[in-house]
């Protein structure tokens, strides 16, 4: 894949080619189901994206207005969204490994943040996994302190998770830092 990427809205039609993405990106313990992907595209789907490069699906983003403090438990089949969204969530951005360095990713994000703001909301968050704080502290995200039943309702996502937030005034790392 060589060409620049293109971000659109998720359609139903692009879940074969998201899972298959999720697939080689995540290992099989926190992979979630394609009935649980298409429950939060159908609760949320202006903020769900697909960056396609080449004319092919090579990245996505999946997030959902939802509540800061209640993150949502993994791999739910039955997505409802909270009546009092305070932030945007940032479920799942997985990048295929063909189209690493297109800018899939960054434009994926870019997309994000300019969906919390249109939807008038100060604080975006995430659950960080499989060793990406760093990635994500590039982006303006910052670590959210742990406690126990935060640590609990974090510990279907695997080993080593952090919740992380970023407020519509943090700006991310410069490249390279």
């Amino acid at each position: 894949m060589s060409g620049n990427p293109t971000i659109r809205p998720m359609a139903e039609r692009d879940l074969p080619a998201v899972l298959a993405v999720q697939a080689a990106c995540y290992a099989a313990s926190i992979a979630e189901s394609g009935g649980s992907l298409l429950s939060k595209l159908r609760a949320s789907p202006s903020t769900c994206f697909v960056a396609l490069v080449d004319g092919a699906v090579a990245g996505y983003l999946i997030s959902l207005p939802w509540a800061f403090a209640a993150p949502p438990a993994h791999n739910l089949e039955v997505c409802r969204l909270p009546d009092r969204p305070d932030c945007l969530y940032l479920h799942d951005l997985a990048v295929a490994h063909v189209a690493r360095k297109t800018g899939a990713g960054r434009a994926l994000v870019e997309s994000f943040l300019a969906g919390s703001r249109a939807l008038g909301l100060a604080r975006a968050s995430l659950i960080a996994v499989q060793d990406s704080t760093r990635y994500w502290a590039r982006h303006g995200f910052r670590v959210v302190p742990q406690d126990s039943a935060l640590r609990e309702k974090l510990s279907g996502y695997g080993p080593g998770v952090e919740y992380m937030q970023r407020m519509a005034s943090a700006a991310p790392a410069r490249p390279g830092r």
